[in-house]
């Protein structure tokens, strides 16, 4: 399967460019939250759009995924740009990050729950998550069409619940469909300095 997922995804990213790659809204929106200096990872990273910005903010990176194409791609690029981005070929499912590895962690529009405990732990206390991925309800017919792969109602808030949200916007099907943030949700969660008594998590 991984074999199959690689090719499919080498596929999609032959004819792409880094320069096209875009960070994600819950990135680019808020910031102004990141710290000044630290480390951190853009997971399932595609031709790190999320990574390219994190760098230029400052942050020592590392972009993940699955295709060397796009991270062959990414590489070249940050050494074109003097990026302090270093683009790496991992199954993040397989390898998760390390427990303690990382500042701040990024997801975007990539859902494996297993793996959400597997991020709260990468964090260092103090540490932030900004994830956005697409959900179940769709408004604007956005995201894939496998339920897997979209979060249910809430669910964003309750795949880490030793993380204390920060910023979380999912606008459901309310008000005019055409405008706004639809068929998504994203989060920013920052680690707590001291562990969680894993209360639910609320604001």
């Amino acid at each position: 399967m991984t074999h199959e997922l690689r090719q499919r995804w080498d596929a999609r990213y032959r004819n792409a460019t880094p320069q096209a790659a875009a960070a994600a809204e819950v990135l680019r929106d808020n910031l102004h939250l990141l710290p000044a200096r630290g480390s951190a990872l853009d997971l399932a990273s595609g031709l790190g759009g999320n990574a390219q910005l994190l760098a230029r903010h400052g942050l020592a990176t590392e972009a993940w995924d699955l295709s060397p194409v796009a991270i062959d791609a990414l590489n070249a690029f940050a050494g074109r740009e003097a990026l302090s981005l270093k683009g790496v070929v991992r199954d993040v499912v397989a390898e998760p990050p390390a427990a303690g590895s990382f500042d701040v962690i990024v997801v975007s529009r990539f859902l494996e729950r297993s793996l959400c405990q597997h991020l709260e732990q990468a964090l260092r206390p103090g540490g932030l998550l900004f994830y956005q991925t697409f959900t179940r309800l769709k408004v604007q017919g956005l995201g894939p069409a496998n339920p897997e792969f979209l979060l249910g109602q809430g669910e964003l808030l309750r795949l880490f619940p030793h993380l204390d949200p920060v910023v979380y916007r999912e606008e459901r099907d309310l008000g005019d469909h055409r405008r706004g943030f639809r068929d998504q949700a994203l989060l920013v969660a920052l680690r707590p300095e001291r562990a969680n008594d894993g209360a639910a998590p609320g604001f």
